[in-house]
Parts: structure tokens; C-alpha cells; sequence
């Protein structure tokens, strides 16, 4: 393919995902395949001589479409969400473009250094304290992680590293297995699971501590925890607190919390993965109230903020702990500005070595959308939130099972776990809408989390009036507007 026909291609691919998105809605938002469906539809091997564009283009619609879940559709209130935006779609067209590999400020300084600007600016619109911020007179910094586990796993791996030089610059003769076999971490019993995978990667017992009636971690339970593994001889050394969790979108006490990792020298992560992109409201930045006393923040930009995946941001308030536990400069990276003080290699920050230009994502999105029409996109759809919560509340049969703080309602009919799994099984087996349960004390619960760009008012109402006629129609002891026979 020549500059000429790519022209021409990139147009109709243009095209085509528009008229995609324009008409995602007509679509049945989960595929109606069996596992291995696709292998039947293409050749066993790759083709000896180039085929012709066309054909490929026709087999989007025969081979890979019909196996799609259409994350994007205003019928997908699975998961949370997973942002996209035209923008941000043209920022990825650039990078692939541009196809820099970014690893250090020498292998491409726009990348290196657009980053750093980029988090700079959105740290400022979250009103992060600027001492997370690396244009300042601070010592912290942000960086754009693949995701929220590959950020835990670094202020996990980071909080370990800074644990054990602070143990033998006291006590020399303690061996770093030795170390490791007394640290301790800990984190909300509804944190994600790849909070506690991050502690199997990373070597180290991770603890789960209980939360409340709201289901958030409150300082005294973690105290309690904490005394109690010191009196074992136990390290504890970090904590991940949950700011909206995956399955009630609950928030650990983090300005009870904070203080109390900070006096026991504990490394303080923040994992926002969802909610983080809704503290750029005002009216929701208090949920992030205490984030000074963190050693690291993160959320996942690529969730709620219109920046398609993946750009995760991660903000530390001590650059030198994170750089200082992956730090390694064989010759071929090094270059002459690394030791300026003026210039930041990202490679230092992550797991993986080559890192995309993510942050053109960021660029796009901020300059084309503005905090403004940010705002607008985050305080719509917790609106849609609130009026399907307000639905739930007016049918009797039903009940709200958390809290709705943003755009997520947990709900359920009102009786047994297999009344409702029998429920959620119909919804989806429809294929009109998309969901995914979770468990809440002990009751299977139903999550409705408002997740596609395009969903408006008239697509909560139809997704109510599709969940309630399944529940008359599939269970005949419930009658509408009564309570449920248990």
C-alpha cells in the first residue's frame, strides 16, 4: 500500500467507523457465538501472496463483528466504562503514525515531554497538591501507565524497594529475603483483584481489611490490623485504599486512613480507576479529600475522561522512590541530557521498557473538548445514574444496594440470589442490553453503570422498561408495584 492508496483507504476506514458508531445501537450488544467461533472463518495459515483490500474490509463484517461486544453502544451498562471520543481516536492515528518508541527523553523529546505537561495539567484540573506535580518546586511527577494494576504494581514494587533501604540503612546484616518474608500490605475487602494480584507478582502477603455498612475501609479497622501484625513481627509497609470500587463504587475513609499510614512510615496508594475522572467537578473533588497524605494517586483516564484506552495516569509525590526501584542505565539508553535535573526517562517509571506517544490522547481530548465540556460529559451521565436510580426506587419490587455517588446504581429485586441470577441471566441472554453482577453482604446484586458516550435519557428508560418486563414476564410471583413473595 502506497501513500496514494492509503489515502484512499484511510478515508473509506474513516468512513466506516463512523457509520459504526453513528449505528451502534441497531446492534445486539453481546455476540451471539460459541467459543472458537471464529477459527472456522479464516485459513488455517496466513496467505502466501497479498490479498486484495476489499476482501479484507468484507470479512470486518463476516468474521470479526459478530464475535464484538459493543462496549460503546448506549445499551452496555457492564464493567465501567471505557471511554472513546473522535478526538482521541485521531490522536491514536497520529501516534501510530508518528510510531515513536518513548523510553527515554533522547528517543523522542515531544513524547517525553508532552507527557510530563500533560499530567502536569491534569493534576492542576483535579487540584492535585502540587507537590504531585513536576513543574513545580516539588519532587513528584506523573506518568501514563498501560493500566490501574500495572500502577498498583509499581507503588507496590516502589513501597517494597523503599521499605527494605530504610531497614538496612538501620540495620545492615538484615538480608533482603529475609525483609521480605515479614512485609505485610493491605487493602479494602472490595479492592479490585488486581490489587492483591500485584502482591502475589510483587512476592509480599497482602491482607484484606473489612469495611463498613457502606463498604468503605475506615481508619480504625486498618489501626487494628496494623498493631496487631507489628505484635507478630510483621512488616506492614502499604496500603491501597479504593477511592469507587468496582462493585458498589464505595470510597475508603482516605482522610482518616492517610494519617495513620503516614505515622507508621506505610506507603499510601490510591487506586480511582473509575472515579478519579470526576474529580475534575468541583462538586466531586471532595471525595478526594486527603489524597496529601498519599504516596501515589492514580485513575484510568481511558475510563471516563474520552480518552480512548489505554492511558492510565499516575501521579507520585516522591519521583526518586519509583525511579530509584527500576532504575537501570546500560550504555545503549544512556544519553548526554539524562542527568540535567531537566528531563524525566519514563522508562524508569514502568514495567515494560518501549512505551507508546499516549499522551497526543490527552492533547486532543483536553484542547478539543476543555474542562468545561469534560465536566458536562461526567455530570450527564451521573444524572442518568440518578434517574435510574430514581426508577429502581419507584417499583417495589425492586431495592438500591449502595449508594449512588456517581454513574453506577447496584440494585436488585427484592428476594433470593437465584431470583435475581435467573434475572440477569435473561437480560442477557437477550441481547437488548449488557450487564454484570457483583456480590454485596452476601446478596447477588445487578450493576447498571451508565458507560457509552452517546447514552442519553431515552436509553435509560428503555433499558428500565426492558429489565422490568423481563422480571413480570419471568416471574410470575411478582406482581408489579407489590413487593416480592420471598
Amino acid at each position: 500500500m502506497n501513500t496514494t492508496e492509503f489515502r484512499k483507504r484511510g478515508k473509506e476506514m474513516i468512513d466506516y467507523v463512523a457509520d459504526y458508531i453513528e449505528t451502534i445501537e441497531q446492534r445486539s450488544v453481546y455476540p451471539d457465538v460459541q467459543p472458537g467461533y471464529l477459527r472456522s472463518l479464516i485459513p488455517e495459515e496466513v496467505p502466501v501472496e497479498p490479498e486484495m483490500y476489499e476482501d479484507v474490509v468484507k470479512d470486518i463484517e463476516r468474521v470479526i463483528m459478530p464475535g464484538v461486544t459493543h462496549w460503546h453502544s448506549p445499551f452496555f451498562y457492564a464493567y465501567f466504562p471505557t471511554a472513546s471520543s473522535f478526538p482521541a481516536m485521531l490522536a491514536d492515528m497520529l501516534c501510530g503514525a508518528i510510531g515513536c518508541i518513548g523510553f527515554s527523553w533522547a528517543a523522542s523529546p515531544a513524547c517525553t515531554e508532552l507527557e510530563t505537561v500533560m499530567l502536569d495539567w491534569l493534576g492542576k484540573m483535579i487540584n492535585l497538591p502540587e507537590n504531585f506535580l513536576a513543574g513545580t518546586t516539588g519532587c513528584g511527577g506523573g506518568v501514563i501507565q498501560g493500566t490501574a494494576s500495572e500502577a498498583t504494581l509499581m507503588s507496590l514494587l516502589a513501597a517494597r524497594s523503599r521499605i527494605v533501604r530504610w531497614i538496612q540503612a538501620d540495620n545492615p546484616d538484615r538480608t533482603e529475603s529475609e525483609i521480605f518474608s515479614k512485609l505485610v500490605a493491605y487493602s479494602s475487602d472490595q479492592a479490585h483483584s488486581s490489587v492483591e494480584r500485584a502482591g502475589l507478582i510483587g512476592g509480599v502477603t497482602m491482607k484484606k481489611v473489612p469495611t463498613d455498612e457502606k463498604f468503605s475501609v475506615q481508619g480504625e479497622a486498618l489501626k487494628k490490623m496494623v498493631e496487631r501484625d507489628r505484635r507478630a513481627g510483621l512488616i506492614p509497609f502499604y496500603f491501597c485504599a479504593t477511592l469507587g470500587t468496582t462493585a458498589s463504587c464505595a470510597f475508603d475513609n482516605i482522610i482518616e486512613l492517610g494519617p495513620l499510614c503516614n505515622a507508621a512510615k506505610m506507603w499510601m496508594h490510591i487506586d480511582a480507576a473509575y472515579a478519579g475522572s470526576a474529580f475534575i467537578c468541583p462538586e466531586f473533588r471532595p471525595l478526594l479529600n486527603g489524597v496529601e497524605f498519599a504516596d501515589s494517586f492514580n485513575f484510568n483516564a481511558h475510563k471516563w475522561l474520552l480518552v480512548n484506552f489505554d492511558c492510565s495516569v499516575m501521579w507520585v509525590k516522591e519521583r526518586a522512590d519509583i525511579i530509584g526501584a527500576f532504575k537501570m542505565d546500560p550504555l545503549y539508553l544512556k544519553h548526554d541530557h539524562q542527568e540535567s535535573g531537566l528531563v524525566t526517562d519514563y522508562r524508569h517509571w514502568q514495567i515494560p521498557l518501549g512505551r507508546r506517544f499516549r499522551s497526543l490522547k490527552l492533547w486532543f481530548v483536553f484542547r478539543l473538548y476543555g474542562l468545561r465540556g469534560l465536566q458536562d460529559h461526567i455530570r450527564k451521565q451521573v444524572l442518568l445514574a440518578k434517574e435510574f436510580e430514581k426508577m429502581v426506587r419507584d417499583d417495589q419490587r425492586f431495592e438500591i444496594c449502595a449508594e449512588v455517588i456517581l454513574g453506577l446504581v447496584c440494585f436488585r429485586l427484592k428476594g433470593s440470589n437465584e431470583l435475581n441470577e435467573t434475572l440477569l441471566k435473561r437480560i442477557n441472554s437477550t441481547r437488548k442490553i449488557h450487564m454484570v453482577p457483583c456480590q454485596l453482604s452476601g446478596k447477588f446484586v445487578l450493576r447498571f453503570a451508565v458507560c457509552a458516550r452517546t447514552t442519553e435519557l431515552h436509553h435509560v428508560r428503555e433499558s428500565w422498561a426492558h429489565i422490568t418486563d423481563l422480571a413480570s414476564d419471568n416471574c410470575p410471583l411478582l406482581i408489579r408495584g407489590q413487593a416480592s413473595v420471598t
